[in-house]
């Protein structure tokens, strides 16, 4: 893949194997890319933006409480605002981002929310535990789950997936999943929701993140099952499948020439700011989807259609 740029700019050409031009796109950051996963927020380039100043909440979630796994940066972070700007009470479990975190505290508390920071692993069902434990003593109750935590790691075929990162992917990724989600459940009740992150890439199939495909293919099965396992207590179970979204998880995985064109083969050929996703989180946590169960909302700019 080839493509122009120029940072600063808005539109880029974007060119197919063959060199023949295909259309114009928009990039959201130049080159970079970080060492770490699940990737740290405050030293990216430029800023994810999370929250609308135009979203005005409604009291769509008014006294909810709600856990959001990951919300210290990204997609998770962009929830929270949105959570707390409809009334709700936010937990965010979170692995090491300490900064990332903090910050994200600080923005809500400004806003007049209330929100609680419990750092660990999510793949630790111990610490799943804890993290259901602490939100009881907190704040009483739990309403609304989202399983937004994960990690993803570029790899370019499946020979080079170690054993170790498979089983990390595995274990971030799905068992965290099952573990929280087996922990929350006692204390939903009828009209409460869980919402769970699965990908684009498991649509089409992206041949760079297998082991990662691999875990968001089967939260599609998770959600599935459980909605249907949940359906006559009204306890209500959906995914999201995000497109590109500028979120840390880009740069810690992508090596660093790969992140201006990401998002381009979308029909709308652009990536997106976390905020973007904001309102269908609020969608799927409220009472506006009472009737919405065991369903994937594709939010990707047409990248897969159907």
């Amino acid at each position: 893949m080839d493509f122009d740029y120029s940072y600063g700019n808005t539109s880029y050409n974007y060119y197919g194997n063959c060199g023949i031009q295909h259309k114009e796109y928009n990039i959201l950051a130049p080159e970079q890319e970080q060492e770490c996963q699940p990737g740290l927020e405050y030293v990216m380039v430029p800023k994810p933006i999370f929250d609308n100043p135009n979203y005005k909440g409604s009291g769509k979630l008014k006294d909810k409480v709600a856990i959001i796994t990951g919300a210290d940066s990204g997609l998770g972070k962009a929830a929270a605002i949105a959570f707390v700007k409809e009334g709700a009470k936010v937990v965010i479990p979170y692995y090491n981002e300490y900064i990332d975190a903090e910050e994200t505290k600080n923005y809500i508390e400004k806003i007049g929310g209330e929100c609680l920071l419990i750092a660990g692993d999510i793949s630790d069902k111990n610490f799943c535990k804890k993290i259901v434990c602490e939100t009881i003593e907190k704040f009483g109750k739990i309403n609304i789950l989202v399983n937004n935590a994960g990690v993803q790691y570029q790899a370019d075929d499946l020979t080079k997936i170690s054993d170790e990162q498979f089983d990390q992917t595995m274990k971030v990724n799905i068992y965290g999943m099952f573990y929280l989600t087996k922990e929350v459940l006692p204390y939903l009740n009828s009209g409460d929701s869980i919402i769970n992150l699965t990908s684009v890439t498991t649509f089409y199939g992206e041949p760079q993140l297998i082991d990662y495909v691999t875990t968001k293919g089967a939260i599609v099965g998770f959600t599935r099952a459980l909605a249907r396992n949940l359906a006559l207590k009204n306890i209500r179970v959906n995914a999201i499948a995000p497109g590109f979204f500028w979120t840390p998880l880009q740069p810690a995985c992508w090596v660093k020439e790969k992140i201006p064109s990401l998002g381009a083969d979308a029909a709308m050929a652009r990536g997106a700011m976390p905020y973007e996703l904001a309102p269908t989180f609020v969608f799927l946590a409220s009472d506006d989807s009472s009737y919405v169960t065991g369903q994937v909302i594709h939010n990707n700019g047409g990248q897969i259609m159907g």
